[in-house]
Formats: structure tokens, sequence, C-alpha cells
């Protein structure tokens, strides 16, 4: 491979970006009380998830043994559907020369991985159904994270004689690090500081999941390229070497030295040089962290709250130029961020009730101006069961209000926030969605809002509609400069903001556009969620005991 080819890529980047997934799950599968399709024999049941199936032999209920490894993100949401059917044979029971052997449908059920790591001890009970009239039984499936997938390394790395590229002075050299995919292509997963004006550098530790570094896989080719920085971009390439997770964790040793030889022309421009250069391992340590999904399988749950911006810059509801427009064919875009959004974060809430505010609009029968109102009139229980329920009272809650404004955030925020900070043990955590079209009235109000809350257990997400500029929201989101309010500084960044323009898919595929938007607005919320829990010692509550029915006996034979 060309070594200048991912020039372009040592800039900014995310080390964690979407090839590598938050975590890896272990699922099992069993199944209670199926309906017995056999005359003679009890079923023998088969799953099918994706495209495995395994076969257990004259039972009603079965526990598969074999297990399935999928990538969980949580900030997308992952259908799986599972297949049952029976193999049963009735040779012997028709004509002496007929052999008839097939296999029966049994039942069928189907959830997302967040339902099944959202669920208590991340163990998930559903009925199976799909044949009218019948009970089919149940299936349980449990998810266990991978515990390759908790750990961290620390590392740290010196350079040696390494090549001299600039004129004047000597070289600063940084190294780039890029874990194999399974296509064989590399992709970049971390990128150390410049050391200035040395030949030997020695570069600071630092830390990374093993999961970016070679996605769990101890032996993946793990490629580091060294080079000299160059302040107008064109850095030059000094060397590379490769080696894999399982060496690197050999330690410092002559195993982690890593020599080649370069070469170079001498002062005159005729005769070439060649030396020596070495980048060697110098410490590696292995950390084994607390995970998101911990705190979930203990049974932390995540509040949705979802705010609603009514004010008259949105348009008159009943026209089609309307952001709020009520289309018979299709969402406006309001519905279809809070669905966005919504659908993903339910299933971390094991009541699916979420309280569901308004801001900007003047409420019946009076005519007052409200910035934090209750969709369904009931402000002393603004719950709403699950997402389908908010939708409903957004679209009655256009018929009743009148547009009006102006855009405050701060009172909706307050009201999370007063919730947030009645439950500091770890045992919940709050979700706040703004979505709104316009530009922020109360901005000084808000960020100091914002500050307030980022000792608390809550993110923000802001999803701006319309056409109008977001220079506000992006001051909020905090990514460039840390958000401040009257010289104090936000603890921790918990806002994230994206234009939902930026998310319309030109060929009218709104499932596919509003997936993307979801998984950038929710992309963060484990990181703020962890360092919450962090910052204040909480650790995550031990995950129940295994659940076995009572009386029920793991497989029933005959």
């Amino acid at each position: 491979m060309n070594s200048f080819s991912n020039m372009a890529t040592i800039g900014d980047f995310d080390p964690l970006n979407a090839a590598v997934p938050a975590t890896k799950v272990e699922m099992t599968v069993s199944c209670r009380n199926l309906l017995d399709r056999d005359t003679f024999s009890k079923s023998d049941p088969s799953k099918i998830i994706f495209t495995t199936t395994e076969v257990i032999d004259n039972t009603l209920n079965p526990d598969f043994v074999r297990k399935f490894i999928l990538d969980y993100f949580f900030e997308e949401r992952q259908n799986l559907r599972f297949d049952l059917s029976a193999t049963f044979c009735l040779t012997g029971f028709l004509a002496p020369s007929v052999s008839l052997s097939l296999k029966d449908f049994l039942g069928q059920a189907s959830c997302t991985l967040g339902e099944i790591v959202g669920s208590m001890g991340s163990r998930l009970e559903k009925p199976l159904g799909g044949i009218p009239g019948k009970k089919c039984g149940t299936i349980i499936v449990k998810a266990e994270e991978l515990s390759n997938c908790r750990e961290s390394v620390m590392m740290q790395f010196c350079g040696n004689k390494l090549d001299k590229k600039d004129f004047f002075g000597k070289s600063d050299p940084f190294l780039v690090f890029y874990r194999s995919n399974e296509d064989g292509t590399f992709t970049i997963c971390h990128k150390t500081e410049v050391v200035k004006n040395t030949l030997s550098p020695v570069w600071q530790a630092f830390k990374i999941p093993v999961r970016a570094l070679c996605n769990g896989d101890y032996d993946r080719t793990i490629k580091i390229e060294v080079y000299d920085w160059d302040r107008d971009g064109s850095h030059d390439f000094i060397g590379e070497f490769s080696t894999s997770y399982r060496e690197l964790s050999r330690g410092q040793s002559q195993f982690n030295v890593y020599e080649w030889v370069a070469c170079c022309r001498a002062e005159t421009r005729v005769s070439l040089l060649s030396f020596t250069l070495q980048v060697t391992l110098l410490s590696f340590l292995v950390d084994i962290e607390v995970t998101f999904l911990d705190y979930i399988k203990g049974g932390t749950q995540i509040n949705f709250t979802v705010a609603i911006d009514f004010t008259a810059s949105n348009g008159n509801p009943a026209q089609p130029t309307s952001l709020h427009y009520m289309s018979p064919y299709q969402l406006n875009a309001y519905a279809m961020a809070l669905k966005a959004v919504g659908e993903i974060i339910q299933d971390y809430d094991s009541d699916k009730m979420f309280p569901a505010l308004g801001f900007g609009a003047k409420l019946p029968p009076d005519g007052r101006v409200s910035h934090e109102f209750a969709l369904n009139g009931n402000p002393q229980n603004p719950y709403c069961n699950g997402i389908d329920g908010v939708m409903e009272v957004y679209y009655q809650s256009l018929k009743s209000v009148q547009l009006y404004g102006p855009t405050n955030f701060s009172p909706v925020i307050n009201h999370v926030a007063r919730y947030a900070a009645s439950v500091k043990d770890g045992s919940q955590y709050f979700v706040l969605l703004i979505i709104t079209d316009g530009v922020i009235s109360d901005m000084a109000q808000a960020k100091e809002s914002i500050v307030n809350a980022s000792c608390l257990p809550m993110s923000i997400i802001i999803v701006g509609v319309g056409p109008a500029e977001f220079d506000a929201m992006i001051e909020l989101d905090g990514d460039d400069v840390r958000i401040s309010s009257r010289g104090r500084y936000a603890e921790r960044d918990i806002v994230q903001f994206v234009p939902f323009r930026d998310y319309i898919d030109r060929t009218g595929n709104h499932i596919l556009s509003m997936a993307r938007l979801a998984k950038d607005v929710l992309a963060e919320i484990p990181d703020q969620f962890l360092s919450y829990m962090r910052t204040r010692g909480i650790k995550p509550s031990p995950a129940p005991p295994p659940y076995t029915p009572p009386g029920h006996p793991l497989q029933t034979q005959i």
C-alpha cells in the first residue's frame, strides 16, 4: 500500500467511528411451552436468526446451545426476528413405501437488540405468535457483553534515531495507528501528539479501547506509521511497521522494538546513506472498565422527555408550508425526528411512559402564553404511553393551541433538571429531546440552565428543523468552545445539536435518513452517561440472578 494514501485521513478523526460497534454481545435463546405439532412425539424445534439454524430433538422447552455474537450500537435500531419450526418424521405411519420429512411452523417473535439489553438483567421474554388462535409459547433471549469489549489499554512509545526530514532543525515526529478491516483495508484509530524538534521522541502515554484498536481480535494486524509534522499539512512519511494486540501485550521487551532501514541522499545528493530507525513500546497496561451496558443490565433506566417548539415562526399548521403541517401522506419534520430518536430511546425505559412538553404557544381557554406545557393537557401527569402516545398528543395539541412565541429553552431544560436533581444514585438518567425551528430567544438563561444541568444525570438533544440559521444551537452544543454562564463552565458536555435538513434524503428514503439522524444525535449519550457515573463514583448495581420459572424443568422429554 502506498504509505501516502492515508495522508488525508490523519487530521481530525473520531477514533470510535461507525466502523467499530459500541461493544459486542453474546445472545442465548430458550423457549418454553412450545406448541406441540407432532402426533406421536414432542416437536424438534429449530430457530432461525438471520441465517443460522440449530435443531434440538424432542422437547417443547428447548435451551439452544449455539450462541450468537452481535455488534451492538446504542444509537441504532437493530431489528431481530426469530422463526421457530418443528422437524418431525412421519415415516411408518403412512403407506409403507412413503417417507415424509418436513418442517412445520411453531411461531415467530420480533424485537430489537436494544429491547433485549434494556430489559432487566438483559433478559427479554416475549410471546411467540404467528399462528391464529393458538398459544405458541414464549421465547427467552438473554444478552451478555463480551468480556474483551470492556478492555482498554494504556500504551506509551518512544522513538530513536528517527529520520531527519526538516532542512532546519530536527524532525517533529508523531505516530498514526490503523486497525485492519475484514476487507484488507485500514482505518485510523489513534494519532499521537507531535513531539517537536527531536529524533528521539518520547510520546505521551495514551488510552484506547481494545475494540477501537483491533475490534476485539487480538491477532488482527495493527499498522503504525511515523510522520514528520509540517505546518502546511504535507507531513513527511518516515516509515511504518506492523504488529498486533497480542504482540503488544507482551509489553516492554525485545518483541516490541520495531526497526526498519531508511535510505536518504547524502549532502552531495549523489550517494545514498542507509540507517536504522527504531520505535519501542515503553509500557502496556490493560484496564477492565465498567461499561454502559453494565449499568443498563443493573437496572438503570433512561428517562426520555420530548419538548416541541410551538412558536408562530413554524407557520400555520393548516398550511402545507408549515413545519407542523399534518400531511395525510407523510410525517412532518417534527414527527420524523421524534419517531427516529424516540423509538431507540424507548427500549431503555421499562414503563415506556414519556413526558411530552410544548413551548411557545397560547393555551386554551384563556390564551395565556406557556413555555412549559403538557401536550396531553395534564400538567400533573404529562406522561404518554410510548412514542405512539407522544405522537398522538402532539397532533392533538396542534388542533387546540395557538402558535405564538418567543422561543425559550430554559423552562423545559429546568423542568427535566428538577427531576434529574432528585435522582442522583445512578438508578435513572434523563434525556431531553428539544425539536425547534428558530433562533433561541433566552440564550443567556438557556446557557445557565445547561451549565447547571451539566452536573446532573441528564443529556440534551436538540434537532433544528426548517431553513433558519442555527448558530446559537451550535454554541449550546459546546463541541468547539465549552459552554459557560457568568464565569462558570459546564462540568461536562451534555448537549448534542443536529440540523434536520442535513438528513433529508433527496430520493425520499425517509427511513434511511432518519436512521442516520438518530445515529448522530444519540451517539454521544453512552459516553455522556458514563462521564456522569464515573465522576460521581457511581458503580452499576449487580445484575439480578438468572430467572428460572418455578417448577419448570430445563427440558421436558418423553
